[in-house]
């Protein structure tokens, strides 16, 4: 079995992937990804991380469906709890990766805090950057992850 992105992330910074383990798992994140036209688009997901891959569960209609099938790029981003940023800020920059596996559906429904709905399409998020800013004391504490080829 190859090693995943989000392994690497966990092996080379174990901290900042347990940072983002804490921000996106089981809770609602934004998910950019790129429209047919080249402009952005956003969407409210729930990012699932477990057993060294970070997935995301989409209903077959969603335009992000298609977003992400036909130019796998995505930005995700956690949600914020304030206006100020206490709760931290973590962001993955990467590819999306359709999985049709029924083995790694059955593992990412394991690790799921939700039961996702037997028709969605279970996609992996491959991270290729990672982002991360704290806020302690009034200041940003900014840490960065960048996979390596």
């Amino acid at each position: 079995m190859t090693t995943t992105a989000w392994q690497r992330l966990v092996q080379q910074a174990p901290d900042l992937a347990a940072f983002g383990k804490d921000r996106l798992d089981g809770k609602v994140a934004y998910l950019a990804t790129i429209r047919p036209d080249g402009k952005p688009r956003t969407h409210p997901v729930t990012p699932v991380i477990g057993h060294g891959n970070c997935f995301v569960f989409v209903e077959p209609d969603s335009q992000k469906v298609r977003d992400l099938q036909s130019n796998g790029a995505f930005c995700l981003h956690c949600a914020v709890n304030d206006s100020s940023g206490s709760s931290g800020e973590f962001q993955v920059i990467g590819e999306a990766v359709q999985e049709n596996d029924p083995e790694m559906r059955l593992l990412a429904e394991s690790v799921s805090s939700y039961r996702p709905s037997a028709r969605s399409i279970l996609f992996k998020l491959e991270p290729q950057e990672v982002l991360a800013t704290s806020y302690r004391g009034g200041r940003a504490d900014r840490s960065r992850w960048m996979a390596s080829c």
